[in-house]
């Protein structure tokens, strides 16, 4: 990607100089997450980790130390998180509103979170409780060799994905759907939460194109980066890597080809108003 006259995100809270404590009681995430890459993007602690404030993990401060390809990974989370602020803060002026920017977290491990602590294993995830982005970089390395979804704009694709889902707690999708969550079968819990991740997929395509036509930030082929990533974190995909065998009903993110379609849908509109994925029938 081109950062050319960009700006970094002031809204980076580097831990990666503090060590977790044990998993929380209570804290575990499914099955589904069994292999790192099950959870990517978009796990909501809301309703997998402990909702009763700080729990049992246990963090303590130490000197950051990194390597050259963890400081170009933690760059582009900076540019990246910077151009997110820069979009949706446009789009909701536009709208008569003030856009809260969230406060992204770099970690190594296991992390507190408003949400209960975590361990590095639920992947990148968003937490409603206190409006912050959580991601260790060790799972952009994840996510190139074991998934074939390396690049920047993969990286990019994560971060945006998760602001995504910022944006809908902001506006109150994410309230809403956790209180239909409740009243439902966990057919259709599951429903409403591949419904929330595709518009989140949706929402990283809608930056993308305002970066791309705004901006001129993405290079030859980078899109085609991103629909990989989609690609590689679809239900169908992991659960067939898993467990050899695909299980629709179960599914809580979405297939491969909606993800990558609902991404698309938000790259070529730009317009957010296109990513109502809880209106009709999901392709």
């Amino acid at each position: 990607m081109r950062w050319d006259g960009a700006r970094k995100s002031q809204n980076i809270e580097d831990r990666r100089g503090m060590s977790g404590g044990k998993m929380a009681v209570g804290g575990g995430i499914g099955t589904l997450l069994i292999v790192l890459i099950a959870s990517f993007l978009g796990v909501d602690p809301g309703a997998l980790l402990p909702q009763d404030g700080p729990a049992a993990g246990v963090e303590q401060s130490g000197p950051i130390q990194e390597t050259a390809r963890e400081a170009e990974q933690r760059e582009t989370v900076e540019y990246v998180l910077g151009d997110t602020e820069q979009t949706w803060g446009e789009i909701f002026r536009t709208s008569g509103y003030q856009y809260r920017e969230p406060t992204l977290v770099l970690f190594r491990d296991g992390v507190q979170s408003g949400c209960g602590f975590a361990q590095a294993a639920v992947g990148p995830f968003y937490c409603p409780l206190d409006q912050k982005v959580y991601i260790d970089l060790g799972f952009f390395d994840e996510l190139g060799t074991r998934f074939g979804a390396p690049g920047d704009f993969a990286q990019a694709y994560v971060v945006a994905h998760e602001v995504g889902h910022h944006v809908q707690n902001l506006v109150g999708v994410a309230d809403r759907v956790r209180q239909l969550q409740q009243q439902t079968s966990q057919a259709g819990a599951n429903e409403l939460s591949v419904r929330m991740e595709l518009q989140a997929d949706c929402y990283a395509g809608v930056w993308a194109h305002h970066a791309e036509t705004q901006r001129d930030r993405l290079e030859e082929g980078e899109v085609e980066e991103g629909l990989r990533a989609a690609a590689a974190v679809g239900d169908d995909t992991i659960q067939r890597r898993s467990q050899g065998r695909v299980v629709p009903e179960s599914f809580t993110h979405g297939s491969s080809e909606q993800r990558t379609q609902w991404f698309m849908r938000g790259f070529q509109t730009g317009d957010e108003d296109q990513c109502d994925t809880f209106g009709g029938q999901l392709r």
